[in-house]
């Protein structure tokens, strides 16, 4: 999938702000493989010759979208992931969970394993719900810590799994199918590095997560039928 490009959000001196798309790696598993979203990155600064790395301050799963912010220089990466640290970064997603949550508005706290520590860590992860349909829920998601995985894994501990989902749930359990788990990040607000002017950037839904909405109509819509 590393073949999609990615499109550029914004970009300047000190950071560039990616939309990813799904299926797109951002670094290398210890595979070691090619074409990651920062390999590409850096390839085309080097095509405009422009003298500086990408580094990414974040991560993103292989198969979620949306935005990710890369920094043009290691201390530019160390004063945005300084604020990823202290929790002065919001990140919002949108996600499609199984079945429908009961409640409109949640916080999910429970420890997630840290396999590089080798030791549990406290996650917490809010939301909302946006909209119900016949066998999902759409919400929209800003995790207050930033653990690997923490959307997914916090809604299977819920009973509400990404729809998607093949990691942490079987895919034969749900009627729903979708090609890749659903969750897209759609903003992200932080300090800029070098002004400290506060950033937000928006993402739309990607298609394949808008045609999924279209042909699931929503519970008005099937009761106004």
């Amino acid at each position: 999938m590393a073949e999609k490009r990615y499109s550029i959000v914004y970009e300047d001196d000190s950071i560039i702000v990616i939309d990813k798309p799904s299926g797109m790696l951002v670094i290398p598993t210890p595979k070691k493989e090619t074409n990651t979203l920062t390999d590409l990155i850096n390839n085309d600064l080097d095509s405009r010759r422009i003298e500086a790395n990408a580094y990414p301050c974040h991560r993103l799963d292989r198969e979620t979208s949306g935005l990710i912010v890369y920094a043009k220089g290691k201390a530019a990466q160390r004063l945005v992931m300084d604020q990823f640290k202290d929790r002065q970064v919001k990140k919002t997603y949108t996600a499609f969970v199984q079945g429908r949550v009961k409640r409109s508005v949640g916080t999910i706290s429970g420890n997630i394993y840290n396999r590089d520590k080798g030791r549990p860590e406290s996650a917490i992860t809010k939301y909302i719900t946006t909209d119900k349909r016949k066998n999902f829920t759409v919400v929209e998601v800003e995790p207050i810590t930033g653990r690997t995985n923490q959307i997914r894994i916090h809604f299977k501990t819920i009973g509400h799994p990404l729809v998607g989902e093949s990691v942490y749930a079987f895919r034969k359990d749900y009627e729903l199918k979708f090609k890749r788990v659903a969750l897209h990040a759609k903003r992200i607000e932080f300090k800029h590095p070098a002004t400290g002017e506060k950033m937000i950037f928006d993402s739309p839904l990607p298609a394949d997560m808008a045609d999924f909405l279209r042909n699931n109509k929503s519970l008005v819509q099937q009761e106004e039928r």
